[in-house]
């Protein structure tokens, strides 16, 4: 139990091993002190002149706003073609870099005030344009950031670039415009000429082939159709016709041509015997001095008048030579009558005859013409087909050059896509980058602990036994005490120097820091 027990209470009065650490640590410290102020001072002071030493870097921006639409957009629809702001910022890059603007840039820095060769010129274009940034924050504006030694040449220079930019740019959409208006122009003269070439192979077919006409398909289709309608119907009328003919000529075959006919003097004995039973009649009525009685009365006596002279002409014609017909013979009209109807019949008959010969004959006519238009269609057509390609093209390209017009115009008058200025460059008064102060803070810091690091690491893989909790944690043995070092007055004096030596290397540290602060608020640095 005392065993144990001594051995806790053992345990229990070492220290930790971090508390056994310090004297060590303060020990090798006090060793080497010169050589560690003198890794604090150099990095310090190492810091402090690479940051004194370090070239300044000025960067002066400028934003160009590409306007997209103005009054002129609405009111140009449709007439004009706009310059896209699609990816403006290469296109401006471009334009920037271009050897034109890169020489004007040298002029603006002040490079050519020296003479250069061209392989400097060729460098110094490089550097530039490796110091110069180009970028889109938006759709309508353009960024250029330039980075240089030199805040009033960072100024000159985007300025200058700038400028540059929106001129350039401004020409280059000009020519873009004038050189599209250009070559519709030219494609309009070439299709000018070759839809009249065109028109002039297709009017010489026509006036070849009077038949090549657009639609005379059609026409001649229609007239066949009513030729074969001609026939057809004709045909039916001739049937008609010998069939009426026929029944004229049976009818007229069941008649007589002359008929015979009562003699005037009968004629006159059955007027007489009319007007005797008048008489009777109005006697029974009347009186004889009736005037209608007495009327009848002479009608009778001049009858009787007229029959008796009548008798007589016929003794005496009968003295004489004797006629045919004289006067008890006349022609049948039926007769005469249907022989009329049946003249016209034939007549008829033979016009429509010679009607369906001749619609026959136009009929023929029609289909070998129907015939050579089907043989001329195909030429007819292709010829068509190109003067209608080329009119439609020349048409086309005619309104396509009048709003290729109207877009130079608007560029020429830099009335369409503009460009301006939005943040104008400003002369720089900071350097950007890191700074003096920037290294010397991270000198500072190495100076700090680079030789905390090296103290330390050289404390833990020094192998050599430096505490009796070492001994006793390495061995496995008690240490019962520690003899302390004996130091003398020659060993003791030396110490001093160094520790003086050490410190002076730890302050000149802060005093070059302050002189440096000093001269840099009084702009020497």
């Amino acid at each position: 139990m005392s065993n144990t027990s001594g051995e806790w209470s053992s345990a229990e009065a070492r220290p930790s091993v971090a508390m056994a650490m310090i004297p060590v640590v303060r020990h090798e410290l006090k060793r080497h002190a010169v050589w560690y102020a003198a890794i604090f001072a150099a990095l310090a002071l190492s810091a402090l002149a690479i940051g004194v030493l370090l070239p300044k870097k000025y960067a002066s921006t400028t934003t160009i706003l590409v306007e997209q639409s103005n009054i002129i957009t609405p009111l140009m629809e449709g007439r004009a073609v706009p310059t896209s702001v699609a990816n403006r910022a290469a296109i401006a890059r471009e334009v920037a870099f271009s050897r034109k603007v890169m020489t004007e840039v040298l002029r603006a820095g002040g490079w050519m005030d020296k003479p250069l060769s061209p392989l400097a010129q060729d460098k110094l274009i490089e550097e530039i344009t490796g110091r110069t940034i180009m970028s889109n924050p938006r759709d309508n504006l353009i960024e250029i950031r330039y980075v240089d030694s030199d805040p009033t040449r960072t100024f000159k220079v985007t300025q200058r670039l700038a400028d540059l930019v929106i001129s350039e740019s401004l020409a280059t959409k000009e020519n873009e415009s004038r050189e599209a208006y250009d070559f519709i122009n030219t494609q309009v003269e070439q299709y000018h000429q070759k839809l009249t070439d065109a028109e002039a192979k297709l009017e010489h077919y026509r006036n070849s082939n009077p038949d090549a006409r657009p639609g005379i398909s059609a026409d001649v289709n229609s007239r066949i159709g009513e030729l074969r309608r001609q026939v057809e119907t004709s045909k039916l009328d001739l049937i008609d016709l010998r069939s009426e003919e026929t029944v004229l000529q049976q009818q007229l075959s069941g008649e007589s041509e002359v008929n015979t006919v009562q003699t005037r003097a009968g004629q006159f004995r059955v007027r007489l015997a009319e007007l005797q039973n008048q008489r009777d009649q109005l006697l029974a009525s009347y009186t004889e001095q009736h005037p209608d009685v007495v009327r009848t009365q002479h009608q009778i006596r001049d009858l009787e008048q007229e029959l008796a002279a009548e008798t007589a002409r016929q003794e005496a014609r009968r003295a004489g030579a004797p006629t045919s017909i004289d006067g008890t013979t006349s022609m049948n009209p039926l007769y005469g009558e249907l022989r009329s109807k049946l003249s016209a019949v034939r007549s008829r008959g033979a016009a429509v005859a010679s009607r369906i010969a001749t619609a026959q004959g136009l009929l023929e006519q029609e289909l070998v013409r129907n015939q050579h238009i089907a043989a001329s269609e195909s030429s007819l057509a292709e010829l068509t087909r190109d003067y209608e390609v080329n009119r439609d093209l020349y048409q086309d390209l005619l309104k396509r050059r009048e709003n290729a017009r109207v877009s130079m115009n608007l560029d020429s008058e830099q009335r369409g896509l503009s460009f301006r200025i939005q943040e104008p460059a400003a002369m720089p008064l900071r350097p950007i980058g890191l700074r003096l102060m920037h290294a010397a803070g991270a000198g500072l810091g190495a100076a700090f602990v680079v030789p905390v690091v090296l103290l330390f690491g050289v404390v833990k893989l020094d192998p050599r036994v430096r505490s009796p909790l070492q001994i006793e944690r390495d061995a496995a043995l008690p240490v019962l005490g520690v003899m302390p070092a004996y130091v003398t007055p020659r060993r003791r004096k030396q110490m001093l120097h160094r520790y003086a030596f050490a410190s002076f290397l730890v302050l000149l540290v802060p005093a070059t820091y302050g002189i440096a602060l000093t001269l840099k608020m009084m702009q020497a640095l």
